[in-house]
């Protein structure tokens, strides 16, 4: 006789008889931008031909006798952190070692902080697809970021070999810690990009930075029956789901794709009356599948013991006395207000600090709604169309709004500014000015232009019948005539307006 499969309780009825829902909380790794280590002096800007194991020292390697110093700035930057999050500095908060083994750990324990977070509670509010939403942030506290692992051969569980890297080890790291909110992969997501664009506007972490971000996903599933209306589920009934741990998501998108497959899965074996295994599973992004790596650690595990090499930190009066910039749902809504920008332009203005300061220093000198159609629609537009962001031109700001100056001083014509000198400015780095003079695109004086009109109206009867038989076409024909005159260089509005009234006159 073949073994019965065990059919958990929970798990016995039909699919049909059972609606299925997610609880998903996360944990967000957040690398701080410092110059130096968390606990040492080691620097933390990775060259791009750095060698392994090479920006290291007897603190972050874990070597005997050597001692942690804790770095000032990584935590004022968790002080900010706090501050944005609306939460709680306590009057004490302290150090301690998580014991673990694993190759990226040197110490075997890594410095963290266990029942004495730097912040406590919170909240943050994001969108999804236009509905607001808001997240409890339970905690969110300082550790050691461990060092990096180099599966040789492809992903973890088909490895021939694995390779340690400890550059890494020591990085001051934050782990923001939500509560179980999320009911679906698009929640996560949205609310990972809010958070990053929080951080970035503090100013205290580096998105392009490799490995600034990862994420743990805790996922369970429970009956539908048992949300409430406001989306609440009982204690109780999140103890008795059974959980599973997704490592190695270290994107937005990334976290979307892990947790609708492990959403899928785990619905999937349900409905097959089959038990879900509390444990720890890794995301392969290559093949688009989380495996399994291990049963899931309880606290217990761990062995949480108070970091003697370290004296408590008492820093809640740090929160009053450290400012932080305007975040970016205060700063969209002033746009708003100030600017008279819709809510679209206002949200990309927005995106990141780099932009929105960029957008108020062209608003300052030129009209609002000219500075944000430049910098929302051509400038951003051009520079997504190329993969780039504004950081990469940061050092030429003042070239494009020059460009800007151009346009609205009625030097140029906005099409051939958009369509030429500022494609020319991203993809051959010119200067507006060299463009210009090269193109010969300055703008044809009034005179130029009505002889050119006059030309276009003389050189083309048969358009100028068709124009008064009433043929729309024919007036854009007459319009593309003189453009090819002039070069390009004439304002198409104008070009109109004078065709129009020497064709009333003929």
């Amino acid at each position: 006789m073949h073994p019965r499969e065990y059919v958990h309780p929970m798990t016995a009825q039909t699919a049909e008889q059972r609606q299925l829902t997610a609880v998903i909380g996360l944990e967000v790794h957040v690398q701080l931008e410092t110059d130096t280590k968390i606990f040492c002096g080691c620097s933390t800007d990775a060259a791009a031909d750095e060698e392994p194991n090479t920006r290291t020292c007897p603190v972050c390697l874990g070597l005997p006798g050597a001692l942690p110093v804790l770095n000032e700035g990584a935590v004022e930057a968790a002080v900010k952190v706090g501050k944005a999050l609306d939460s709680d500095i306590p009057e004490e908060t302290r150090f301690h070692r998580k014991n673990y083994y694993y190759p990226d750990l040197p110490k075997n324990f890594q410095i963290t902080q266990y029942d004495a977070p730097v912040c406590d509670g919170g909240e943050l509010e994001f969108s999804v697809e236009g509905e607001r939403r808001s997240v409890r942030i339970e905690r969110a506290h300082l550790e050691e970021d461990p060092g990096s692992l180099q599966h040789a051969g492809g992903s973890i569980d088909t490895a021939e070999y694995t390779l340690v890297d400890y550059n890494r080890a020591g990085t001051p790291l934050m782990e923001i810690v939500t509560a179980p909110d999320f009911r679906g992969a698009e929640e996560a997501r949205a609310f990972l990009a809010k958070l990053t664009e929080v951080l970035e506007y503090l100013g205290v972490f580096d998105a392009t930075r490799d490995g600034s971000l990862r994420v743990d996903a805790n996922l369970s599933i429970v009956d539908a029956s048992e949300v409430d209306d406001d989306g609440a589920i009982s204690t109780d009934v999140l103890e008795s789901a059974n959980r599973t741990e997704v490592k190695n998501i270290s994107s937005h998108k990334g976290a979307e794709k892990a947790l609708a497959y492990e959403e899928t899965r785990q619905k999937n074996a349900i409905q097959r009356g089959r038990e879900i295994q509390q444990e720890t599973r890794h995301w392969d992004e290559s093949r688009g599948i989380t495996v399994s790596m291990r049963s899931k650690e309880e606290e217990k595990d761990y062995r949480y013991f108070r970091e003697a090499d370290l004296p408590p930190l008492r820093v809640s009066d740090w929160k009053a006395k450290i400012d932080i910039p305007e975040l970016p749902d205060a700063r969209r809504e002033r746009f708003q207000a100030e600017y008279g920008l819709d809510s679209e332009s206002a949200s990309k203005l927005t995106s990141t600090k780099q932009v929105a300061d960029f957008y108020e220093r062209i608003a300052e000198t030129f009209d609002a709604g000219l500075a944000a159609t430049w910098v929302a629609d051509n400038l951003l537009g051009e520079l997504n169309y190329r993969d780039m962001s504004i950081t990469d031109i940061e050092g030429r700001l003042d070239e494009f709004a020059r460009l800007v100056e151009l346009v609205g001083d009625d030097e140029i014509t906005t099409k051939n500014a958009e369509e030429i000198v500022l494609r020319r400015m991203l993809d051959d780095e010119l200067t507006p000015d060299d463009i210009v003079e090269e193109e010969g695109l300055g703008k044809t004086d009034e005179g130029a232009v009505e002889s050119a009109v006059e030309s276009a109206i003389e050189d083309n009867p048969d358009a100028v019948e068709d124009y008064h038989a009433g043929e729309d076409g024919a007036l854009n024909f007459l319009v593309g005539q003189v453009m090819q005159e002039t070069g390009g260089s004439a304002d198409p509005g104008t070009v109109n307006e004078l065709l129009r009234e020497a064709l009333a006159e003929s």
